[in-house]
């Protein structure tokens, strides 16, 4: 199996390995980000998709929330870290996101985008799209 094709099934939901998907797609965030001086004073649009890939709870489905990655924490720790203040790349922006999701063990494995739909009148939007592992220590 190539490290791709590792990387791309370690973050499909699975039965087998015990893996569930969550997600939260097209949240509309303002951010104060970016390179350029018009950018570092006004905050602009951004489109955040996040695709968690999870360890199911060893408490199963017993339908609470402590047995699941819970999409609202999620969208309002991506609120919070958009709050924050002035960043310079949104791939900055998209590390501290996949940085936070990853500190709750359960997820396995995080791809996120990144979009500004407003930067260029001639495109629908531009952005970054990474996914990262869990490292476990």
């Amino acid at each position: 199996m190539t490290e791709q094709t590792k990387s791309h099934s370690a973050t499909r939901a699975d039965a087998l390995r015990g893996l569930a998907h969550v997600f939260v797609r097209g949240l509309e965030v303002e951010a104060v980000v970016g390179v350029h001086e018009h950018e570092k004073v006004a905050p602009q649009r951004l489109l955040i998709s996040i695709d968690l890939t999870t360890h199911e709870s060893a408490l199963g489905h017993n339908d609470t929330l402590e047995s699941v990655v819970c999409y609202e924490d999620v969208v309002r720790a991506v609120q919070a870290i958009c709050a924050k203040g002035h960043v310079h790349l949104i791939e900055t922006l998209a590390e501290k996101i996949a940085a936070r999701c990853l500190e709750d063990k359960r997820v396995h494995a995080i791809r996120i985008s990144v979009e500004k739909p407003d930067a260029f009148a001639e495109c629908a939007s531009v952005g970054v799209e990474i996914e990262r592992l869990q490292t476990f220590s």
